[in-house]
């Protein structure tokens, strides 16, 4: 099985348990994005001054090339669920933090 990571950061996969070692797996040079765009929906009002109310709206998906055998792609969470019917797209999963809070791998792949 082929993994690209379409993120701009490494990515460290993580056992579960005390069995095995850190896969690292270095960005692949393409990042998959997804373009966005925010519309006002609304505004409240908050100790008296007038606040808006956007909604993000997500558009197309760049940088995700077509499903290609025995290969999945790691991608963020905005372009996972961009394409959604996309069963070879994963996001990482199971953070795993380090004493500051930090996220410094993940124990599993999800799809969204």
């Amino acid at each position: 099985m082929k993994v690209v990571n379409l993120t701009p950061h490494a990515l460290n996969l993580m056992p579960h348990g005390p069995e095995g070692s850190v896969v690292t797996i270095p960005p692949s040079g393409l990042v998959a994005r997804c373009a966005t765009s925010r519309v006002q929906v609304d505004t409240v009002t908050v100790g008296g001054i007038t606040v808006q109310v956007n909604q993000t709206q997500f558009g197309a998906v760049t940088g995700l090339p077509d499903p290609q055998p025995d290969t999945i792609f790691i991608v963020s969470a905005v372009v996972a669920q961009a394409v959604p019917d996309r069963l070879d797209v994963f996001i990482v999963d199971d953070a795993v933090r380090d004493e500051q809070g930090r996220i410094i791998g993940a124990r599993a792949l999800a799809h969204v």
